[in-house]
């Protein structure tokens, strides 16, 4: 328990009305008296006592930070002085053309270029050719975001979407490159990355429903006649019906084939039609069958022929990957593949999990993680194999920008706590890396200043949970030094041991950086995912506890000096473990925080929530479901006691965690809380699930998280 404020708030505090609600469910009675703050009317907000309400949570934010606006600019120029003022990312090469973005001075959006020579970083010779400017495209937008970049396989026109307003709800458009002429009106409501035809007269397109879920896949033919945004002569390929299901569309790494991917966070199930003929009947792969998850790849010169690359986790856990041959008169003659063909290559085990795989033309990769280290397979076309060999004993490695199907070398993007983001190529001939491109932190950076280590914490039914942590050499290990403990723990997400130049202003200061690599993640194995999920989700909650616990018992920091932060499902974390051990913690900052759980998933109109239920467990026809999770759901279980301060963020267009879960979070923990602790709450008015967006715009929010941790810890 709390027994003094570490940092009161000032004094006037918004409350909201609390109005009398109720509903029963399985024969319990539930009280939600602030379920007024969820818009009737959702997605539209435009209900003036909710908007009013939130307006003065913003002021009362503004509030609390106006003593401390000279800490937020200083830390904002320093977050902003570590970011190079002009940034280039290394040429990638794709249908004879080479690509590359660029960030001009001071510009918060990319400008995107493009060059009819094959380049290399250091050509001065290269003509380069704008293909798109996001700078431009933002204008006159409080927001904004670029959601696809496709140009068409024989160069001549270009597809691109932008969101506006962080609905993620992106608008399409289409030009012709020659004469930056639209080629047809936009189309609204679009998801995901359109893919084009052979012939570049036509492409395949996603659209959301009311509910946000991606479920139509259409073609739009350039041919016809001024189509209007979602013509009817839009043929439908696809249509997913099940309500729980999300729909997307993936070109093949050989580009002869498009994959028509439908899945939930579990299970999923694969179509596939050939590029040259977007409009015959796409061919089933495997039949969805609950718990079955499986990812595709094509290997070949034509759409007749080759072999798919097949990661399943039809036989365990962590994945195998397995080939079929598109030639076989079985694959030919059937509606689905046979899985009496599929023929193993490499396989998981207990300690190696299959987290990803790519082809080229003679190679196919496989991205290994063995006891929570990554690593890269290579795999020849004569079926040996090796890894490639990495600087570092811990570090995080994946797949770069590969868009060349026929490329002899491969590009990775690799980083570790100390060692910036770090562009490699590896030569598939002499199994060279070769190093492209270093993350630039003007200002100097000087790895041998800091060190990084792994530890191991024991959660309270045994099991060793990995922490990764950073610190400034001379930063004392005494108990004395605050520290910033990070986790997420959900969706299998892992949080690798990454490099950050933002968190040098924490360091500098005398923080040690650790993140949490609780179970909900993969970090580990898919095991370590399905352990913090459903019945065991409490499991993720102990670990980040326990967590904590260790880095107070080996004296990296006391309890009431840690910092904690997380969003979304990490902001749930948040909520979760100040209910559970509010001692622990002596700062907060829940982003976007998925608090309301209970509520969220008795809600099936919600845009999330019937592909949410494997995740979190079906309240609705479940009993034992909805009493579980009432018993974590962090809304539901604040109580009368201390809790540390507390900052909050959300979005009021944001379509994941909906704005009135925060909101509904904080007028809650204002009424029963016994402390006099600061409380905030943010609602950006005009975004969505990220934040602001712009690279120095959403800098100035990092610069109040800091703040606001500096602030309540008592740190100058």
């Amino acid at each position: 328990m709390i027994s003094t404020p570490a940092h009161p708030g000032p004094t006037n505090a918004p409350v909201a009305q609390r109005r009398p609600h109720s509903y029963t469910f399985h024969s319990n009675v539930v009280e939600d008296p602030y379920a007024w703050l969820k818009d009737a009317g959702y997605p539209n907000v435009s209900d003036r006592e909710i908007l009013q309400y939130l307006q003065e949570e913003n002021a009362y934010f503004d509030e609390f930070f106006a003593p401390h606006s000279e800490l937020v600019n200083t830390l904002f120029e320093e977050l902003k002085a570590r970011k190079p003022e002009q940034e280039e990312s290394v040429p990638f090469v794709e249908n004879n053309f080479s690509y590359q973005w660029r960030f001009a001075k001071g510009a918060q959006y990319r400008t995107w270029y493009r060059s009819k020579s094959l380049t290399t970083a250091t050509d001065l010779g290269a003509q380069w050719e704008t293909l798109l400017d996001e700078n431009i495209l933002a204008q006159g937008h409080q927001y904004f975001r670029l959601g696809a970049l496709s140009v068409s396989p024989d160069g001549t026109k270009l597809a691109y979407s932008v969101d506006t307003n962080g609905s993620e709800r992106y608008q399409l458009h289409t030009i012709d490159l020659a004469t930056r002429e639209s080629l047809t009106q936009s189309i609204e409501n679009c998801a995901g990355e359109p893919v084009w035809n052979s012939t570049g007269d036509g492409f395949i397109y996603l659209t959301v429903n009311e509910q946000w879920r991606p479920n139509k896949a259409l073609f739009r033919d350039l041919n016809s006649a001024e189509p209007v945004p979602e013509d009817p002569d839009d043929a439908v390929i696809v249509e997913e019906a099940d309500e729980s299901f999300f729909l997307s569309v993936d070109l093949s790494k050989s580009q002869h084939l498009v994959f028509l991917h439908s899945g939930d966070h579990v299970t999923t199930e694969v179509h596939y039609l050939p590029r040259a003929d977007l409009l015959t009947t796409p061919k089933l792969i495997s039949q969805r069958m609950s718990g079955h998850e499986y990812y595709v790849d094509h290997q070949g010169d034509d759409a007749e022929s080759g072999r798919l690359l097949i990661r399943s986790n039809q036989r365990q856990a962590n994945f195998d990957l397995y080939q079929v041959g598109l030639s076989d008169s079985a694959a030919k003659s059937s509606a689905q593949l046979d899985q009496s063909n599929w023929q193993s290559i490499v396989t998981g085990d207990e300690h190696t999990y299959l987290t990803n795989h790519m082809v080229f033309k003679k190679h196919l990769f496989v991205e290994v993680r063995v006891d929570g280290l990554d690593q890269m397979m290579v795999v020849e076309q004569n079926g040996e194999s090796h890894f490639i060999q990495l600087p570092e004993e811990s570090y995080s490695l994946g797949f770069g920008t590969n868009a060349d199907y026929g490329s002899e070398f491969l590009r990775l993007g690799y980083t570790s706590m100390v060692t910036p983001s770090t562009v490699y190529d590896y030569a598939l001939d002499t199994r060279v890396l070769q190093q492209r491109k270093v993350q630039l932190v003007p200002g100097g950076y000087d790895a041998k200043n800091f060190v990084t280590r792994r530890l191991m914490a024991t959660a309270r039914d045994g099991t060793q949970v990995p922490i990764s942590l950073v610190q400034r050499k001379d930063t004392s290990v005494d108990g004395s030094a605050p520290l910033y403990l990070y986790g997420y723990g959900a969706y299998g997400h892992a949080i690798p041991p990454a490099f950050s130049s933002n968190i040098i202003s924490l360091l500098d200061r005398g923080f040690t950086f650790a993140i949490a690599h609780i179970r909900g993640g993969d970090d580990l194995g898919y095991h370590w995912y399905t352990q913090g999920k459903l019945k065991q989700r409490t499991n993720t909650f102990n670990d980040f506890v326990d967590c904590a616990k260790h880095l107070v018992e080996t004296r990296y920091v006391a309890a009431g000096r840690i910092a904690i932060g997380g969003g979304s499902a990490g902001g749930e974390l948040m909520g979760a473990v100040v209910n559970q051990a509010p001692g622990l913690f002596g700062s907060v900052a829940a982003h976007v925080p998925f608090v309301d759980v209970l509520n969220t998933m008795l809600d099936a109109d919600l845009p999330l929530t019937p592909m949410e239920w494997p995740e979190w467990g079906n309240p609705i026809k479940d009993a034992e479901a909805f009493a579980f999770i009432q018993s974590y759901s962090p809304y539901d279980q604040v109580r009368a006691q201390g809790y540390p301060p507390i900052m909050v963020t959300a979005g009021l267009n944001d379509p994941r965690v909906t704005y009135w879960e925060p909101a509904k979070w904080v007028a809650k923990l204002r009424h029963v809380k016994t402390d006099s602790n600061v409380l905030v709450l943010k609602t950006n008015m005009g975004a969505g699930h990220g934040g602001q967006s712009g690279r120095f715009t959403a800098l100035k929010e990092l610069a109040e998280e800091y703040a606001f941790f500096l602030v309540t810890l008592g740190i100058k």
